[in-house]
């Protein structure tokens, strides 16, 4: 008999989590295929400083060769996925329609940006989830300070050194709070613009990290102050231009930059499966295998994950979950084959880690609220010990941003009309 194929869709932190385990449990008992567009699995929490020129890209971005050996990588896109024939058909780098049949199925399709239907986001916002946008955003930074020295209008100087960033979240917190330093530095050595980068953040929610403890949230909003950066809750973006936005106050703010930190979605993918879904998350239950199906499990951003410490609740889009649902199913798998036995899906907090840039983070490891050079330590760590590869290079280059200024060039390898904040859905 044929070993049986069990096929993982998305190599983010669910998918390369489940891929891992599976590879463990298995032994080479099963052919484990991971179908991903890439073949590096992308460590998100550090892509900040990507942006900001603390690391370099390939620091954050884990060869999966590397990482999952016994695992048979796939590059390409997933697209119809065929739950009677057990099929799921596929696009490779070059375009060529493949289809890969499956015994077990793991979805872990993760997200996109979310947008809102907010006049000119799609065309003169851009999102951060990828290496690409963080690239183009170093390079933005760089570009508008080096443009602004340049102008001859004190108009376009200020915009171009005015930077909004919509969202308070987690992404929108960490890149304007490192930006700020970023810029700084930028134009320390340009007397015409020296004083005039400023940063905005703007939130619908009361507070910034308005998901998190407020002790956290007070932490973070005090290092945001303290550097001049601009909060504005319970403001929304109504309109964006090439010259500016419009806030939902009414008040127009000149600049060039809009980075857009509002949230995230589910991977389009979902929607066009026939599964069940639950804002926009495929329907599964406590076990994360999806109901009718029990060759189909799914896990991470993409699966509607029920907390089962808070009936009625879904459980977070959080790297924290999706990397305990992909160990989950993965040994949920094994035991429907019979090797140990299913598990449901059970996880307290273990607390988080927001990076603020320079000697400042605030973090709250089991519910211990922490700030400054101790927030900063445990945010580290934490990280280190998340990543499964590159630590050394990691440390490195933390090593050499502590020691030396960083290299304020612009590459022009990713220009915005490769990066654009998709608007459908």
């Amino acid at each position: 008999m044929a070993r049986p194929r069990i096929v993982i869709v998305g190599a983010g932190f669910a998918g390369h989590s489940a891929a891992r385990r599976l590879q463990r449990l298995a032994r080479g008992r099963a052919e484990i295929v991971l179908l991903n567009p890439t073949d590096y699995f992308l460590y998100l929490p550090l892509l900040p400083e990507v942006a900001t020129g603390v690391l370099e890209p390939r620091r954050i971005s884990v060869p999966l060769a590397a990482t999952l050996p016994g695992v048979r990588v796939l590059l390409g896109h997933a697209g119809a996925v065929d739950l009677n024939a057990r099929t799921v058909e596929w696009a490779d780098p070059e375009g060529r329609r493949r289809v890969l049949g499956y015994h077990r199925l793991v979805l872990a399709l993760g997200s996109v940006n979310k947008l809102l239907p907010v006049p000119g986001v799609s065309e003169y916002a851009h999102g951060f989830r990828g290496v690409a946008e963080a690239l183009y955003l170093r390079d933005h930074l760089t570009r508008q300070i080096e443009l602004a020295e340049q102008a001859t209008d004190p108009a376009e100087r200020r915009a171009r050194c005015t930077f909004v960033v919509a969202g308070a979240g987690y992404t929108g917190t960490e890149v304007a709070a490192q930006g700020t330093l970023f810029t700084a530095a930028l134009a320390a050595g340009r007397p015409l613009v020296r004083d005039l980068p400023r940063w905005l953040v703007v939130d619908t929610a009361d507070r910034v990290l308005p998901t998190l403890d407020p002790r956290l949230s007070h932490t973070a909003a005090e290092v945001l102050r303290m550097r001049g950066v601009r909060v504005l809750t319970g403001t929304g973006v109504d309109r964006a231009g090439p010259d500016g936005v419009r806030l939902s106050t009414g008040e127009q703010v000149p600049t060039r930059t809009l980075v857009w930190c509002v949230g995230v979605r589910p991977e389009p993918l979902v929607a066009g499966l026939g599964l069940a879904t639950q804002d926009g998350r495929l329907v599964v239950d406590e076990f994360l295998n999806v109901p009718g199906r029990p060759d189909v499990f799914a896990c991470g951003d993409a699966a509607a994950v029920p907390d089962v410490l808070r009936p009625g609740s879904l459980t977070g889009m959080t790297a924290q979950h999706a990397v305990r649902q992909g160990r989950l199913a993965a040994g949920n798998v094994a035991a429907s084959y019979g090797h140990g036995r299913r598990r449901p899906y059970r996880h307290r907090d273990l607390g988080f880690a927001v990076d603020l840039g320079g000697w400042k983070a605030a973090a709250n490891p089991l519910g211990v609220p922490l700030g400054g050079v101790a927030g900063k330590a445990v945010t580290r760590g934490y990280h280190l010990l998340s990543m499964p590869g590159n630590r050394t290079r990691v440390v490195t280059d933390w090593l050499l941003d502590a020691t030396l200024s960083r290299q304020p060039v612009q590459l022009g390898l990713v220009r915005g009309s490769a990066i654009p904040l998709a608007a459908d859905g």
